[in-house]
């Protein structure tokens, strides 16, 4: 029984994601044989090529491995989603990266960045190959292959092992392989283009082209992809901007501006209250009832649901005789990314400022009595403000918490508005550059044994920008200190003077004053709304309306204090690789020979990180240093105010393997893989082995049985190995800046991998049932933030500040000056670590029937995956329970461990093709799930909503989708494709999270068209 027989509709669906592109493909695709197509000797690549899950060379008719198999030219027959959607709509996979997702650290960063997750085991644990050859993993948190970068008219077949497979290719083989084949027997050219129409956006388009020739001992082939991406906004989708009281995660904060101060300093204690700006600018003031006045500020509408991207990538590649039994293969792949990360107009200052600032005190901003901003909103205000003055008359300072204010939020960044940008949104770029070489040579020894070495390179350079602020040249700024020519900005030249003297010195000699209120926003910068309390329209008696003078904001003040840190990141991969394959000649009982493959391989992995002085520790160690040069801090946090300062770091590891490979064919009709693999990561990583076995037998000639177990590990990525690097993660009503620190005793993670499957093939009838089960150890994980906070505030949100055995786990915690408690969290520690346990399991289930109606061949069939476990063990954190045991399935799983696990996945499909013409209808379901989070979420709202409960999205509901397809194929060589994606315009599922649904799981996209038209000559 032949193994093409048993092609997965998800396998042809993640096939899709490279094989065609811009250009032609659809979800779930056909599990007929590559070998069925009429077109698959101008698609496929040539039948010599090393098989995924194998080391021997040959047509794999009857192995163990259960691996897919499917052909570009057949899913062009499939029509024509984009990547993303198509690896979202994968049965074996969760968690998929590709939308933007700023809010969650597993994304954070990857924008334009597309990943495959099998098992939702993370994908960093499913290896990505080219050509059976590794790419560099990605530098980013979590280190993934960008599937992006590969050229969509360049893939001739996709190979997809659903199983670990450590002891054929080494680490990171975890959850599967994913093996992307280039085309070798393309003759001449072919071209393509496509537009797809979405709602609210400028639409997405792509153009390809490639070129194949083959001729006396010479080969080569080359191809070239576009694709451009627009922008679509989170005002573009009314369920991705809801009211703060449906749901107070949707990208609300309340830290935001207009902010919330206490508007007569400290007089009678620490009294936070809103700006009473606040509700006529569109913020959401506390309900009558609340047990705090506070001021919450919409930032979504300032993001993005999709990013801007512009691809362009090029491969081309070579083979020739260079003797009569030996070739040499040169490849050669380059790709270029540039997208952008669109966000708040300024983040949350939780850095308090330094001594060094004017009226620094390492716990609040202050702004000063004399302030002319102070001075006018108290006036304005009157006794709603709650201002007081000292008995000399004077008005007293306001304060504000570091995490309950910000420089911009409702108004728009002036420094950033422009044509493009009216929104005043913070604009950062992402600068991806991939590029890779291979040099292969290939001797037949014999006509059963061959010979193989090869050289790999391959680089991922990521160069990316944030938005943030000095929080010292802030505080200056508020009280009249800033801007580019203030003679008295720094320490030194403020040195000795009294509070009075600062008052007289302060907006004079080129110094500015900068105004945090709201009487400093002319207007929602979204919604268009005038501010009827704005001072450049009220122009109050007595006060200066010059920029800089203390009511109007001047550009130049902003820009000092406004930062842009850089960081560029490098991730290099050198790969050198031996290895004798072929057959022995011994036979037992079958017709075939024993096949056998041994060799070597030495792999080194080099990590770089290159900051510019903003985002460098080392230059800008403490808040207080860009006014003083000798500056102290313990610990020091570097200057800048949210993201965070990182070391530069360096880092790399050599990695020796051996491996050893027997295919037996028993009899004809059984047949058994062993496999085995050593590699030593030296030092304290040390070193592993895993072995593999895998057998089939089949019964009759229509039914088949498989079977495997084996061990699979990842090693530690360099990175992880030392340093450290802040991400931002929502703890209690905001986002903070959690560092995450390496550890030079990681040790390698593993899994204990079992499949069992039966295989069904009646002729037009042919599916397969299988099951799975992964027993993992030791995930190298990031501490989850969620399950740190939990622990130490509990319910109350300082349930265990003062338990003397949450000390250590205490001790991870920066708060503000309001002490221990959710909500003054400026800054958290955590450790990337070998993290609990996993076991996890399901099944995956495949049919289809082909047939005739009339003149109409017609297809039908279905994919689906149900997941029946996925147990995490208890997780402890400095002798702590932070993360009790829990199952992952039909859980949301927010700041855990673990990625969303619906438990049920699938597609469904009917297609007819009659001459030229195909028509494919298909329906895709995701079940829903529970977000597990508890009363902190859905429980009363003593903050904000006067005690109500909303337990609205604790379910989130099933995401179902219907797409159509059709296809016209004419003689000439050109063909045209109209997709229709998502034809009832369904929204995402609600979800209680920043953009209102999963981006993991589900598409913001609703109701899209895509035509496309490609051309052979």
């Amino acid at each position: 029984m032949a193994k093409a027989a048993f092609v997965r509709v998800s396998a042809s669906a993640l096939a899709w994601v490279l094989a065609m592109g811009t250009a032609q493909a659809q979800i779930g695709g056909d599990p007929v044989p590559a070998q069925a197509s009429p077109d698959v000797n101008e698609a496929t690549s040539a039948p010599d090529i090393v098989v995924t899950g194998t080391l021997i060379r040959g047509t794999p008719e009857n192995l163990a491995v259960p691996v897919d198999v499917i052909s570009s030219e057949e899913l062009a027959k499939q029509g024509a989603p984009t990547a993303v959607d198509l690896l979202k709509n994968l049965t074996v996979a969760n968690g998929t990266v590709g939308d933007a997702n700023q809010f969650d650290n597993r994304a954070q960063g990857s924008e334009g960045v597309a990943s495959v997750n099998l098992r939702g085991l993370g994908p960093q644990r499913t290896l990505v190959l080219l050509n059976g050859k590794r790419m560099v993993p990605s530098g980013l948190g979590i280190p993934i292959v960008d599937v992006n970068m590969f050229p969509a008219a360049a893939i001739g077949r996709i190979e997809i092992l659903k199983d670990g497979a450590a002891a054929t290719y080494g680490s990171d083989a975890i959850a599967g392989v994913v093996n992307f084949i280039t085309r070798t027997d393309q003759e001449g050219f072919l071209v393509s283009g496509d537009y797809r129409w979405i709602d609210g956006s400028k639409g997405d388009y792509g153009a390809a082209a490639s070129f194949g020739h083959k001729q006396d001992g010479f080969r080569m082939f080359a191809a070239v992809g576009y694709q451009r991406r627009s922008e679509l906004r989170f005002t573009d989708r009314d369920f991705a901007v809801q009211p703060y009281p449906t749901n107070p995660q949707g990208a609300w904060t309340g830290g935001g501006n207009p902010g919330n101060f206490d508007f007569n300093g400290t007089v009678g204690g620490i009294n936070l209250t809103t700006d009473l700006g606040c509700e006529g600018l569109g913020g959401f003031r506390s309900a009558p009832g609340s047990n705090t006045d506070r001021c919450f500020t919409q930032f979504g509408q300032f993001d993005n649901l999709v990013e801007p991207e512009e691809r362009l990538q090029a491969y081309v590649e070579s083979e020739f005789d260079v003797a009569d039994n030996a070739s040499l293969r040169f490849t050669g792949l380059y790709a270029f990314t540039n997208t952008r990360v669109t966000s708040s107009p300024s983040y949350l200052p939780t850095l308090p400022p330094s001594p060094n600032a004017a009226f620094g005190n390492n716990s609040l901003f202050v702004i000063p009595g004399y302030a002319p901003a102070l001075q006018d909103y108290c006036a304005l205000y009157g006794a709603q403000a709650g201002c007081s003055r000292s008995g000399s008359g004077a008005l007293d300072s306001a304060i504000g918490l570091p995490v309950l204010f910000r420089p911009f939020l409702l108004g728009g960044n002036p420094l950033f508005k422009n044509g493009s940008n009216d929104r005043g949104s913070a604009v950062s770029k992402r600068d991806t550059e991939a590029l890779r070489f291979t040099a292969d040579l290939n001797i037949q020894l014999t006509s059963d044994i061959d010979f193989a070495t090869g050289f790999t390179f391959s680089q991922y350079h990521r160069d990316y920008d944030g938005t943030d602020a000095f929080g010292d040249l802030l505080q200056n700024a508020l009280a009249g200190f800033g801007g580019p020519n203030c003679a008295y900005a720094s320490t030194a030249s403020r040195a000795g003077l009294t509070p009075a003297q600062l008052a007289g010195l302060a907006g004079t000699n080129g110094c500015t004053f900068f105004n945090p209120f709201s009487t400093a926003i002319s207007a929602n910068a979204v919604t268009g709304v005038a501010n009827p309390n704005f001072a450049g329209s009220r122009n109050p008696a007595g006060f200066s309306l010059t920029p800089g003078a203390g009511l109007i904001n001047d550009p130049s003040t902003i820009d000092l204090f406004f930062r842009t840190p850089n960081t560029q990141l490098r991730t290099q991969q050198y790969v050198g690789d031996v290895s004798l394959s072929g057959r022995t000649g011994l036979r037992l009982w079958a017709d075939e020979a024993i096949g056998f493959a041994v060799g070597g391989q030495y792999r080194k992995n080099t990590f770089q990180r290159r900051l510019n002085a903003d985002a460098n520790i080392a230059i800008n160690p403490c808040p207080g240093t860009p006014l003083n040069p000798n500056a102290t801090c313990n610990p020091q946090t570097g200057a800048l105010g949210f993201l965070g300062t990182n070391p530069q770091q360096d880092a790399e590891a050599d990695v020796y393997a051996l491996f050893a490979e027997l295919q037996v064919p028993i009899t004809n009709a059984v047949n058994l893989q062993l496999s085995a693999r050593y590699e030593d990561y030296g030092g304290a990583v040390g070193s592993t082995f895993d072995p593999q076995a895998r057998l089939k037998v089949e019964l009759t000639d229509w039914l088949g049985l498989r079977g495997g177990v084996g061990t699979s590990f990842r090693g530690p990525p360099p990175q992880n190995l030392s340093g450290s690097v802040v991400s931002l993660q929502v703890i209690g009503t905001g986002f903070r800046a959690v560092e995450v620190f390496g550890a030079p005793n990681l040790k390698p993670e593993s899994a204990t991998t079992y499949n069992a499957g039966v295989l069904i093939d009646r002729g037009p009838f042919n599916a397969s049932l299988d099951y799975w089960r992964y027993e993992f150890a030791g995930p190298i994980e990031s501490e989850p933030v969620s399950g740190l906070t939990n622990a130490l505030f509990g319910a109350t949100g300082s349930a265990n500040c003062d338990n003397p055995a949450y000390a250590a786990l205490r001790a991870r915690f920066t708060f503000n000056a309001a002490g221990c408690g959710i909500n003054n969290v400026s800054r958290l520690r955590a450790q990337v670590f070998n993290s609990a346990d996993v076991k996890t399991s399901g099944l995956d289930f495949n049919a289809n029937y082909r047939g005739e109606l009339g003149p109409v061949e017609l297809l039908v069939g279905g994919a689906a995956t149900y997941v029946i476990d996925f147990k995490v063990d208890d997780l402890v954190v400095e002798g702590v329970l932070v993360q009790p045991a829990f199952d992952a399935v039909g859980k949301l799983n927010f700041q855990t461990t673990s990625y969303p696990i619906p438990q049920w996945r699938g597609n469904w499909y009917v297609q007819g093709d009659s001459g030229p013409h195909s028509l494919r209808l298909q329906f895709n379901y995701v079940d829903g799930y529970t977000d597990q989070r508890g009363a902190a979420i859905f429980g009363p709202n003593l903050g904000a909503l006067g005690g109500a409960a909303n337990t609205r999205g604790k379910e989130i509901g099933s995401w179902r989708t219907f797409d159509a397809t059709y296809r016209l194929a004419l003689d000439s060589g050109t063909t045209f494709t109209l997709s229709a994606v998502n034809i009832f315009d369904r929204d995402p599922p609600f979800a209680r999270l920043d953009p209102n649904y999963d981006s993991f799981t589900a598409s913001p996209l609703g109701f899209t068209l895509k035509a496309a038209v490609s051309q052979r000559f």
